[in-house]
């Protein structure tokens, strides 16, 4: 068992609609930025980096539809090495049919010295990743 700061994030569970489709989807992505595979139950799936996990259960039946401008978790962010691999990312969601939010702003929709991409999970989630240089 490995040791966090005090603070750092252990997991973050989201709940999903269609559990395959996520698997896809996470699994592509999630590979980008070396997440390993971790757990997996019948109505889940997690993956893991150091100490902290992702874990995506299929929502109850009758759940409601993610409504991401309202109270709760609005998008993950994640950070990559610099600009170029944004450039990747973003070429390979495209390629993948996923919808880029912001393309008229890109790569600057967070502002002139924010580098990144936004993006959506199957589920409507919004997706940040961000370049470190």
């Amino acid at each position: 068992m490995t040791s966090s700061s005090p603070g750092a994030i252990h997991h973050l569970e989201l709940y999903v609609r269609d559990l395959e489709r996520s698997v896809e989807f996470w699994g592509w992505l999630l590979g980008q930025f070396a997440y390993e595979p971790y757990q997996e139950w019948d109505e889940g799936i997690s993956w893991r980096s150091g100490d902290t996990y992702l874990a995506f259960v299929l929502a109850p039946s009758g759940a409601g539809d993610l409504d991401r401008r309202s109270v709760g978790l609005n998008h993950l962010a994640f950070w990559v090495a610099d600009h170029d691999a944004v450039d990747h990312l973003t070429k390979d969601l495209q390629e993948r049919g996923v919808r880029v939010l912001y393309e008229d702003r890109h790569p600057h929709a967070g502002g002139p010295d924010h580098y990144a991409v936004f993006f959506e999970d199957p589920d409507g989630l919004k997706v940040e990743v961000v370049a470190a240089n």
